[in-house]
């Protein structure tokens, strides 16, 4: 019984370390978003809008501005997060609905994509208490 009770706990601990070590990299998406124009306008003529979100460099529940402008279309939500705090970026229209959500990261770069109607948006981090304690802005599209 006991051998059999090692083998089966040596198989979960394998299959454990098989799923860890299969788990989401986001080192591409980093370097990908990296390479990316931080520019709030691309300048192209047919939409892809690109909106730079900032978190606190020193890890506090703060994004570097709270007052964020788009034109309306396509757009790219550039998040970077220099700190080891994790956060992530969610963009809710007025209606209450969620419209781009990131990957929550710490010290990297991540990108989400909306299609973006005129009106106010509220972005903020969806961590449990981020937004709460301050972690929220607003985006004006026109």
């Amino acid at each position: 019984m006991t051998k059999k009770l090692l083998i089966a706990l040596a198989a979960l601990s394998l299959a454990a370390f098989a799923l860890a070590a299969c788990g989401d990299d986001d080192s591409t998406t980093a370097d990908t978003a990296a390479e990316t124009s931080t520019s709030e306008d691309t300048g192209s003529s047919g939409g892809g809008e690109t909106v730079a979100v900032e978190a606190a460099e020193d890890g506090s529940f703060a994004f570097t501005e709270t007052d964020l402008s788009a034109a309306a279309g396509a757009a790219t939500i550039e998040f970077d997060n220099p700190s080891t705090t994790p956060h992530n970026v969610y963009v809710e229209s007025d209606s209450g609905d969620v419209v781009a959500e990131t990957d929550t990261i710490t010290e990297s770069t991540t990108t989400a994509s909306a299609d973006l109607e005129p009106g106010t948006y509220t972005y903020y981090c969806d961590i449990p208490g981020h937004r709460e304690g301050g972690m929220e802005g607003t985006l004006t599209v026109k």
